[in-house]
């Protein structure tokens, strides 16, 4: 005998499109649902930012060309942006620093991120879809579909927000700190990328957890070397 406490079967309609699983979702009572992304998991520089949006369970058709933020030019995206955060029942966009990627790495900070995320829509979603993973600790039942920003519109929506967010951060990071090409790389290991980092070292914004900063960084100084660094400057006084 089926549990009272299960939803009720529902049929998935492919005809739905990226709305098919969220559709399903609402259908069987379980909605507002939240689909949850991230941008900049691989880059060497710059921030993570985890995005969390929840659509209302109707299509907009103005909502029409969305898709994995990764498939849409830059233009598209900057178009949608606007759209998603007029249409959406709430949406989140946390910035997780380079700073705090290095101390607890970058899978805790992803992690971490997106509970962040969806703490901060201003509602308890009744679902939760997350991109590639799983996130234990969110406040609702939760499933991770691979490819996820390809396939569900909630994600695909927090996607573009965290992409958008981040190329923003990333183009306002170059003309804090020119010479690194962020405003065309956003921090990818671009060849421009690296030849810039052995040439200038690394800047504040760069992930020291990354092999190749390290190898670009200038090593701290020995107590041997400091010791002869102050001696020298004192003419070798005792």
């Amino acid at each position: 005998m089926r549990d009272g406490n299960w939803p009720p079967r529902v049929v998935m309609r492919r005809a739905a499109g990226l709305r098919t699983l969220e559709s399903a979702l609402h259908r069987s009572g379980l909605g507002p649902v939240a689909g949850v992304d991230e941008a900049g998991r691989g880059p060497s520089a710059g921030p993570l930012v985890v995005a969390a949006c929840v659509l209302g369970p109707k299509a907009h058709n103005s909502l029409a060309g969305l898709d994995d933020s990764k498939k849409l030019a830059e233009a598209t995206r900057e178009a949608l942006y606007p759209v998603i955060t007029r249409l959406a029942v709430a949406w989140s966009v946390v910035v997780v620093p380079a700073a705090e990627i290095d101390a607890i790495g970058i899978h805790v900070a992803n992690i971490e991120g997106m509970r962040r995320a969806v703490a901060g829509l201003g509602l308890t979603p009744g679902y939760v879809l997350t991109d590639g993973f799983r996130v234990p600790g969110l406040p609702a039942p939760s499933l991770p579909i691979i490819g996820g920003d390809a396939s569900a519109a909630c994600i695909a929506a927090a996607s573009v927000l965290a992409k958008v967010t981040r190329d923003r951060m990333m183009v306002e990071l170059d003309q804090r700190l020119p010479g690194y090409g962020f405003a065309e790389h956003k921090g990818y290991n671009t060849p421009r990328h690296e030849e810039a980092l052995r040439r200038l070292g690394p800047c504040p914004e760069h992930r020291r957890s990354w092999r190749n900063v390290r190898d670009c960084a200038v090593p701290a100084p020995t107590a041997a070397e400091l010791l002869a660094e102050v001696t020298a400057g004192s003419g070798g006084a005792a």
